[in-house]
């Protein structure tokens, strides 16, 4: 027999300790065994009790209280307090209830309960993982070359104030607070993201206002590169990459909101214990490696976007007020270019040619080689040159923004500026040789694979892009047509006709563009032909998933583009040039940051080469270095104030 009393003779659970008269009920009393009764009838005394003399549980107590844990464990877990089973208890001897809840099975929050250690951990550990994302979205820079490992340390008061937020909450609002914000804070996380690839190609940040339309020329420049499935790879990477920065930083900060709403007293005093430690190290600027820890760097961050962005929207006004302003806009046809009439004039630029390709020491050697072999190769053919340099408004990429600053006269630093140069009525360096109506003007633009109905606006009479080159061989990943082809293309198309008119014409050689991967090297010019020659010329060539993995790569390949661009452009001369040709060639911008080391500098070359000497001697007053590299501090000036001075050096007249 069983020492556990059957459920049935146990008192109501919910039974009041009055009755409903409000009369206290009178305990039943114990009922006295028979006279001569059997001490077998029934435990008494201690033994009722279960203590033994010694005030421990008997040895009956013991096995009672075995039976009933292994009946107590046949029962369902309730999943919530609400949901426990009527039935106050259970023995081994009862059946199971009828109406029993089914045992939970195993499942996602299943584990917890059978691992409550291992889920104490998880939760630690994602409460501490989503404090240190929030931390680091927070203190992150935007450049990469600003990354040291101590800036991740820091401490940043927006933490302290966004703590201080949630604290003062309640439920509902922290909640919807913390998800707002997280979600901003993953925006932000983005926009940093975007300014380290704007710094590592363009040297300065992304543009809220201007710069969008570069996102498609990146996915343009991708497909070129590496295939349509590199691209819509990349762009399908980029969308989920999004999504994913944006939902996790959300979740993130609502978690953080939810450990300290949890823990409210230890979290208000941390976050006094924080204040008054930001404003300690703050006072006292304490830095550890060069980098202050107390930090209101986030609050900076969005302070200088907010300003670019007015900046952005206020530059519309200031350009179009400089636009009209033109020294020679009233200037008769006549007087217009006068030194240069009969003469042939190419203005061309080379992709890419900066400064750092003739003055870093990994390439200057070999770029001084190539000039002094092109030296020799103008002057041979009886041409004399001059160099120096210009500032170009961009850096990394953005030729043309450059372009347009050079022919302009303006300063077109930004996506706005050019179209709203493009789209107006200020005459250009070009298009002042085509209104003088004494030259046929042209142009050889093989990276234009589009419509371009700027090309219109620059007084083109007839342009030639890489389709009307007359090129059947391959792209070399972005660059549509090698340098060689094109220049040979310009003088079978134009240059070398018979009794034809001076030619002035823009030459954009591309073969020096980003990525530098494969490039083309020269051939005989006879051997050129339709360019399918070109096709094993790319298989010996380099791939650029490769070269990108080595700074030092891209760094050689890039001075092995400049090098060809030169090379094709001086043997061109040498080949083709007459004592009428007037060469101006110069770097648009110079190349991403991974060769030029992230420095500011925005210089390019330029070069004037002509026959005749009476053409040079007219810019003897600019202080050129002689030949085709510029002196190292030779004169620099800005790319927009080429077109005015180069006018005037040639005979133009300013009007009033």
């Amino acid at each position: 027999m069983s020492h556990l009393t059957p459920p049935s003779q146990l008192p109501d659970a919910d039974a009041s300790a009055t009755d409903p008269a409000g009369e206290e009920s009178p305990t039943p009393a114990a009922t006295d065994p028979e006279p001569g009764a059997s001490a077998d009838a029934g435990p008494t005394g201690e033994e009722a009790t279960g203590v033994t003399d010694e005030g421990k549980p008997s040895e009956d107590e013991k096995s009672a209280k075995d039976e009933k844990s292994a009946a107590e464990a046949t029962l369902p877990h309730p999943t919530s307090p609400g949901d426990a089973p009527s039935t106050a208890t259970a023995t081994a001897d009862d059946p199971a209830p009828t109406d029993a809840v089914s045992p939970i099975r195993p499942g996602w929050f299943g584990w917890r309960r059978r691992f409550p250690r291992t889920a104490r951990v998880v939760r630690i550990g994602t409460s501490v993982l989503a404090a240190a994302l929030v931390l680091e979205a927070l203190v992150m820079p935007n450049r990469l070359d600003r990354m040291p490992l101590e800036a991740f340390f820091r401490l940043p008061v927006e933490l302290i104030i966004v703590a201080a937020v949630l604290l003062v909450l309640p439920s509902t609002a922290r909640r919807i607070t913390a998800i707002v914000l997280g979600a901003f804070l993953g925006l932000s996380t983005v926009l940093k993201c975007l300014d380290m690839g704007f710094y590592q190609t363009l040297a300065r940040p992304f543009d809220l206002v201007f710069d969008w339309i570069l996102l498609n020329d990146a996915a343009d420049f991708v497909k070129d590169s590496f295939g349509r499935s590199g691209e819509v790879l990349a762009v399908i990477g980029v969308i989920v990459l999004f999504i994913a920065v944006l939902a996790v930083s959300a979740l993130a900060l609502a978690r953080v909101a939810d450990v300290l709403a949890r823990h409210r007293t230890v979290a208000v005093r941390s976050t006094l214990v924080l204040g008054v430690a930001w404003i300690i190290c703050f006072t006292m600027s304490v830095q550890v490696g060069g980098v202050v820890m107390a930090t209101r760097g986030y609050t900076q961050y969005l302070g200088n976007r907010v300003q670019y962005v007015r900046d952005g929207l206020g530059d519309a006004d200031v350009f179009k007020k400089q636009i009209p302003v033109d020294a020679f806009a009233k200037t008769p046809p006549d007087q217009l270019l006068t030194g240069l009439r009969g003469k042939d004039v190419l203005f061309t630029f080379i992709e890419s040619y900066g400064r750092v390709a003739l003055t870093d020491p990994t390439m200057a050697p070999e770029m001084d080689a190539t000039l002094k072999a092109g030296d020799a190769r103008l002057k041979s053919a009886g041409f004399a040159s001059r160099s120096a340099w210009l500032r170009s408004p961009v850096t990394g990429a953005g030729s043309w923004l450059a372009h347009s600053t050079f022919l302009s006269g303006l300063w077109i630093k930004n996506q706005q500026r050019y179209r709203t140069l493009t789209t107006g009525d200020r005459a250009t360096l070009t298009s002042y040789f085509q209104k003088t109506g004494d030259w046929r003007t042209v142009g050889i633009v093989p990276g234009v694979r589009k419509a371009w109905p700027e090309g219109k606006y620059f007084g083109l009479d007839h342009i030639y892009d890489s389709t009307h080159l007359g090129y059947n061989g391959p792209y070399f990943s972005w660059t549509p047509v090698p340098d060689q082809f094109s220049l040979e293309s310009f003088q079978k198309l134009e240059y070398g006709k018979k009794n034809r008119d001076p030619i002035m014409a823009e030459i954009i050689l591309a073969s020096s563009h980003n990525p530098w991967s494969p490039i083309a090297h020269t051939i005989p010019w006879e051997d050129l032909g339709d360019g399918s020659i070109f096709n094993e010329i790319k298989k010996e060539g380099t791939n650029p998933t490769d070269v990108w993995k080595s700074a030092k790569r891209v760094r050689t390949e890039y001075r092995k583009a400049i090098q060809y661009s030169v090379d094709s452009l001086t043997q061109w001369m040498q080949r083709y040039g007459n004592k009428n040709t007037v060469l101006v060639f110069l770097g648009d911008h110079q190349p991403v940051p991974t060769v030029t080391g992230g420095t500011a500098d925005k210089d390019v070359p330029i070069t004037i080469v002509a026959h005749d000497p009476k053409v040079l001697e007219k810019i003897d007053s600019w202080g050129w270095a002689d030949g085709l590299k510029p002196a190292d501090n030779g004169p620099v000036v800005g790319m927009d104030k080429f077109r005015d001075r180069f006018m005037t050096a040639f005979g133009s007249t300013p009007t009033k």
